[in-house]
């Protein structure tokens, strides 16, 4: 499974780099005021996926956390109410100065 999964990455690499290569040119990407900067493609596709990508991993890492601190917080209140209750003993009780 280890090896599959290995090989799949190793083709996504393939097929990005020849992606890369193949389209490897200069993309005028609009900016304010009626500037333009000349972007290479390949670079411009992954500044957009970083950019989608960031927000949906904050929230999932966010969730992860939150839910980390509830799973923690049960499980410090179940062993607190499976401890044993502390049992009050009676006093002992001194029978030398009730003798008759």
């Amino acid at each position: 499974m280890h090896f599959l999964k290995t090989l799949f990455w190793v083709v996504l690499a393939v097929i990005a780099v020849v992606f890369s290569l193949r389209n490897w040119a200069p993309v005028p990407v609009s900016l304010w005021a009626g500037m333009t900067a000349d972007i290479k493609l390949p670079v411009l596709l992954l500044i957009g996926m970083v950019i989608g990508f960031l927000p949906t991993y904050a929230i999932h890492r966010t969730k992860l956390w939150r839910l980390h601190r509830r799973i923690d917080n049960l499980e410090r209140n179940a062993l607190l109410a499976a401890a044993p209750a502390p049992v009050n003993e009676p006093a002992p009780v001194s029978t030398l100065g009730n003798e008759p």
